[in-house]
């Protein structure tokens, strides 16, 4: 049972503060101000089911995925470190009417389809970016290659799964109760704290960058 419990801790604990679901919900609401509440929490639950699927793939086949493709973890760093960067470089300049101007582009909707921008980039990028990948794929590259019995390979399994599960649960609660935190904020303190995660956001990803860069360099 103790394995369980460490496995659950290591993948929740390793995961959190990459995913970040606190920091990440001003984003949430302010890229999705223009929707009703209803497709909101929708979009919200969609995050949270597509940022667990990711995560569980990550987690067991990850590292199977790049041995067949000749694919290093270094290299997967730069790229998603790229793609972050360039994301929250976007989001970091963006004109602070562009939200206003969009919902008043997209009128009075009543109905929204909330499968729009779900995966991207309101789950990758934004949620679960390469960053909480790599982490997943070298959590589930440590676990026995080969059987090594109940106790000692599928329970400790079942903890990470929980662990990741829980990660799910937790963004759902942060983007589905986005708008009471930035309500809290106000307006002034939601701009700062949308830029202030916009620009954690960009230093994770050229963080992200330079790591993939010296472990290829310093191998």
């Amino acid at each position: 049972m103790s394995g369980v419990i460490n496995a659950f801790l290591l993948a929740y604990a390793a995961l959190f503060p990459i995913v970040n679901p606190i920091g990440g919900a001003p984003i949430f609401l302010a890229l999705t101000q223009h929707l009703p509440p209803a497709a909101r929490r929708s979009l919200a639950m969609r995050i949270a089911i597509n940022g667990f699927c990711l995560l569980v793939g990550s987690l067991f086949i990850g590292s199977h995925v790049l041995e067949f493709f000749g694919i290093t973890l270094p290299v997967v760093r730069i790229g998603g470190g790229l793609v972050v960067t360039a994301f929250a470089w976007k989001l970091l300049n963006e004109d602070s009417n562009a939200v206003e101007r969009k919902a008043s582009e997209a009128g009075d909707r009543e109905t929204a389809d909330p499968a729009l921008d779900a995966f991207y980039p309101l789950t990758m990028p934004l949620t679960v970016g390469p960053g909480s990948i790599s982490v997943a794929i070298t959590l589930g590259s440590q676990r026995p290659k080969i059987p090594a019995g109940f106790e000692n390979l599928l329970l400790p399994a079942a903890g990470a799964v929980a662990g990741v599960l829980a990660l799910a649960a937790t963004i759902y609660v942060c983007y589905r109760f986005a708008d009471r935190i930035v309500a809290a904020l106000g307006t002034s303190g939601t701009n700062v704290l949308t830029r202030l995660s916009a620009f954690i956001l960009l230093c994770i990803g050229i963080q992200i960058l330079w790591n993939g860069y010296s472990a290829l360099i310093n191998p």
